[in-house]
């Protein structure tokens, strides 16, 4: 930490003509880290965290509260800055940043250190209303910043699954859900980001949350009368009822009766049913209408007679959201038609709305807490998108290198319900030689009334310990399934109630679950330390001597109880150790990693620990944790929303995502076909669809940080999907091993990861930013800095649009062939084959085909050039399972190629490690408009002998 008196020479520097030191008074006050102001608003404090990032935080209290984050991690040392005022304002200012306070309004200003405006609040949005909850007091906040350029794009808060991704002028509301990972981090082009500190329900954009249709429009049902919509329910069997619907509400289940939904008629059988709500709506305003829907089972919207949303569908157990906009005129009264087969017992459907709002106001950055402190935010600043990104790790935490073999391919399925099923999968590929490193033993590996227990079922899994020691053998690796749920009945459960550390809501609801005859349990409380350790220290005792080799955590949201509303939610989980769970609702999943996490490192340090959570919030990445999209569906629809979910989720700062190749949650038409064929062997239709479904999406997911297939029956592995010569499992199987023949790119993207705070599923705008065209492509991404993934998401699509950005030069993957950027192109997507791409400059290292990780290809790597702009790259290796790489037991070769001399030089290695190759042979194969190899990474080219000494090659 700088000295006060270092810090006191910084002040008196700044000391200039136009402004004069600031002393403490009544209305300043200065801090060894920065400066506290007093303004008729609010009482606002500045922190210097770096050079580039300034903590903000605003109270109407006279005093602030304890400066405690679960986010934010300690500062170790206090950059050097300075605090001068003017009559108007106080500066605090480092050397990249300087952060103004307007004395009279307390607004905050940011500029960079040419003076340059980067982000302002607005004066008259800062708000603070006193709530109480649980005798604990808080304020509800909201705190919005005008945008200096109406055009920027801003990224990030996390993963959800309207397949929205620029959130300039949107909105969304931030919880923990299945599919749904709220993160309170926004990235701007405009180089910045702001980290909003709480851990309540927030909400980005509109601060108020939506409204029912009646508030908003007048309705009108299909006669006309005014104050309804019409209902219309036809059950299975023909028979109908009409009801005057006042609202289109019916999103969660009642509570005291978890078998009714809210609003619904109670004496209606909604298996196999068919409902339509229609009628006239008609506003009260002129503008864009922002709506949401939500939805289970099967929904269509018609406004104007125009299908504004085109059938969509969702199991009925687990409902979607989805937002879309429509423009209406002030008293026109126009059409509304809501189709909806519910597909289920117990069904969801709702939709509400915003009224317009000003686009000065819609292009504010708002955001809003329920229950916070204070106002409580970091402005992080950086050179590219890039740094800023850097900037959140640094605060929040560095993102460990994963396992290697975390890198590979696993294998899931929903469930594995037996020992034998499990060893025989895992042969299967290693018969078939298709590549595969993990394997996936998800929930109710245990009796069905112990869950909690942590001790499997010996009927079914008789020998636990050889089943891992063979999965081992097979050079595999398996993961397992564990929750924070327990049965009351449990040893587990006992030992955390009696210790007050259990959630005891469901316990005095007599909520059961959906097991069997339904069995009493509840979740532990993960804010508490000693519960922390007490999870961990039951999962030492019971899974760690059985040598498992990586942690699912599944539903860390926490989901106590699907479908319940967010009122009910909180009730189920407080109050928390640190206070009641309206004011700690998003950050569990953060809570809970840190138990294993340390845990792990506490008994075994040299075992790289690796995590998958079903929700997730900001500083997970430092837990060695990754978080899959939860339960989706096997639509293409939701195949396509993947891909903006998964890019706004690694801009949200956390490196490692994945999904459900294939959807998790199928529709009755694709389990129909896989039986039909199972019985007489014929593909029809919807097992035709179903085959190119997964096709493309296993081609997509050969291309995103992890690679992972995982769903309800039917069986997602390649051979259960089709049979080998189908070309459905040639393409998978082609992608799997391409996935293995990357390894060494993408495991050096996993180094840059950590060493360079590096994202490796990177959205266009990461690194074409100055090129406005790629602000709103949310279907195409950069896979680290070479490849230009186009995943195909529309059936029987043979082509798709591609943007190949401006100023750039790109070569067709598979054949070679050079393509001029700064264009959208219509380009070739045979069922086999995705649109893949390399940009010109780029240097990639491939390896020989291998089986897993724990292989070792004989064939030297093969380094694959792209001419047309010079190229840098940097092997990075090391052992692949332990922590050496902390104790810098690491190589790194840098590539370096000369575009105007086509000479590829590799420097000197950086850095040893145990079992390093001392000496190499690359094989360096060079593409260019001359020479437009096809297939490169597995083309003969020159052999360059690496001792680890500084070579060049003319190539």
């Amino acid at each position: 930490m700088k000295s006060l008196h270092l810090f006191w020479i910084a002040v008196a520097l700044t000391i200039g003509t136009s402004t004069q030191s600031c002393t403490k008074s009544s209305a300043t006050e200065i801090l060894s880290d920065g400066v506290t102001i007093e303004t008729p608003t609010a009482n606002v404090r500045l922190k210097a965290v770096t050079d580039k990032i300034i903590r903000v935080s605003a109270s109407p209290d006279s005093k602030f509260p304890d400066d405690a984050s679960l986010v934010a991690l300690p500062v170790n040392e206090i950059p050097e800055f300075s605090v001068t005022q003017t009559d108007d304002s106080v500066y605090l200012t480092t050397s990249q940043l300087k952060a103004a306070v307007d004395k009279h309004t307390g607004a905050v200003t940011f500029l960079d250190k040419n003076g340059k405006k980067i982000l302002q609040e607005n004066d008259e949005s800062r708000s603070f209303k006193p709530i109480t909850v649980e005798g604990t007091g808080g304020y509800t906040v909201t705190q919005s910043f005008l945008s200096l350029d109406d055009n920027e794009g801003i990224y990030g808060l996390g993963q959800h699954q309207s397949n929205e991704f620029n959130y300039k002028g949107k909105n969304e509301e931030l919880f923990q859900y299945n599919t749904k990972v709220s993160i309170p981090f926004v990235v701007s082009t405009g180089n910045y980001g702001i980290l909003w500190d709480s851990y309540s329900l927030c909400r980005w954009g509109n601060p108020d949350d939506y409204r029912q249709l009646g508030n908003i429009f007048t309705l009108y049902d299909n006669e006309g009368r005014e104050g309804a919509l019409t209902g219309i329910y036809t059950d299975a069997k023909g028979d109908t009822m009409t009801r005057q619907e006042p609202m289109i509400y019916f999103e969660h289940l009642i509570r005291g009766d978890l078998n009714h939904v809210v609003n619904l008629p109670r004496d209606f059988n909604f298996y196999g049913s068919k409902v339509v709500y229609e009628g006239e709506i008609e506003p009260r305003e002129s503008g864009t209408f922002d709506f949401i829907m939500y939805y289970s089972g099967y929904q269509t919207i018609y406004i104007d007679n125009k299908p504004v949303v085109e059938q969509r569908w969702r199991t009925a157990w687990n409902p979607n959201s989805y937002k879309f906009s429509v423009d209406l005129e002030k008293g026109k009264r126009t059409p509304i038609r809501i189709e909806w087969e519910p597909n289920g017992g117990v069904a969801y459907c709702g939709l509400r709305v915003y009224a317009p709002t000003p686009d000065d106001k819609k292009n504010q950055l708002t955001w809003w807490g329920e229950m916070q402190d204070m106002i409580d935010y970091y402005f992080i600043y950086g050179d590219n998108m890039d740094d800023v990104i850097s900037g959140y790790r640094t605060l929040t935490g560095k993102s460990p290198i994963m396992p290697k073999w975390a890198m590979g391919y696993w294998q899931s399925r929903e469930k594995y319900n037996t020992q034998d099923e499990v060893l025989s999968t895992l042969a299967e590929f290693r018969k078939r030689r298709i590549p595969i490193d993990n394997i996936v033993i998800d929930w109710q590996h245990w009796e069905e009334d112990a869950w909690g227990s942590h001790e499997f079922d010996r009927k079914r899994f008789p020998d636990p310990k050889g089943m891992v020691d063979s999965i081992h053998a097979m050079n595999g690796r398996v993961m397992i399934s564990v929750w924070p749920k327990f049965y009351v009945t449990t040893e587990h459960f006992k030992e955390f109630d009696k210790n007050g550390w259990m959630y005891q809501g469901a316990i005095r609801d007599s909520i059961r679950d959906w097991v069997g005859p339904g069995y009493l349990g509840s979740f532990y409380d993960a804010y508490d330390p000693d519960a922390r350790k007490l999870f961990w220290e039951q999962m030492n005792d019971h899974y760690m001597p059985l040598g498992f080799d990586a942690w699912w955590m599944d539903a860390s949201e926490p989901n106590i109880r699907d479908c319940t509303d967010i009122e009910y939610r909180k009730y189920l989980s407080t109050p928390t150790a640190l206070g009641p769970s309206a004011k700690y609702f998003n950050a569990y999943a953060l809570m809970n990693a840190e138990a294993i996490y340390n845990g792990q490192r506490g008994v075994e340090p040299d075992k790289r620990v690796f995590l998958l959570t079903r929700s997730g919030f900001s500083g997970l990445q430092r837990y060695s944790t990754a978080t899959w999209s939860g339960d989706i569906a096997t639509r293409w629809e939701d195949m396509e929303a993947q891909i903006s979910a998964g890019l706004n989720f690694s801009v949200s700062g956390i490196p490692y995502w994945t999904m459900d190749i294939g959807g998790f949650c199928v529709e009755d038409r694709f389990v129909a076909a896989q039986r039909e064929y199972n019985f007489t062997g014929k593909e029809n239709d919807d097992l035709k669809e179903w085959r190119e479904l997964n096709t493309r999406w296993y081609q997509f997911g050969a291309f995103t940080p992890l690679f992972r297939a995982h769903g309800q029956w039917p069986f997602r592995e390649v051979f259960n999907i089709a049979p080998e010569s189908h070309q459905a499992y040639k393409s998978i199987t082609a992608y799997t091993k391409l996935r293995y023949n990357l390894m060494p790119y993408i495991y050096s993207l996993a180094g840059m990861t950590y060493f360079n705070d590096y994202t490796i599923m990177r959205p266009m705008v990461m690194d074409f930013t100055d090129d406005k065209a790629t602000f709103d492509i949310k279907d195409q991404y950069m896979f680290g800095p070479a490849l230009l993934v186009a995943p195909v998401y529309k059936y029987g699509a043979r082509s798709r649009s591609v943007y190949f950005p401006e100023g750039s030069r790109w070569y067709d993957f598979y054949s070679g062939k050079m393509i001029e950027g700064g264009r959208d192109i219509t380009v070739d997507a045979p069922y086999e084959r995705m649109p893949l791409y390399v940009r010109a400059g780029s240097i990639i290292p491939a390896g020989g085909d291998i089986m897993s990780t724990a292989e070792e290809s004989d064939e030297p790597m093969t380094i694959v050039v792209y001419g047309g702009n010079d190229g840098d790259f940097t092997l990075y290796e090391d052992e692949g399972t332990n922590y050496g790489y902390e104790r810098d037991e690491f190589s790194k070769i840098r590539f370096r190629y000369d575009d105007a001399g086509s000479t590829l030089t590799i420097e000197s290695r950086e850095g040893q490690y145990p079992g390093m190759k001392a000496d190499r042979l690359f094989n360096v194969v060079k593409v260019d408009g001359n020479h437009a190899t096809p297939n490169a990474i597995k083309a003969k080219g020159q052999l360059v002998k690496y001792n680890g000494e500084k070579v060049t090659a003319n190539i």
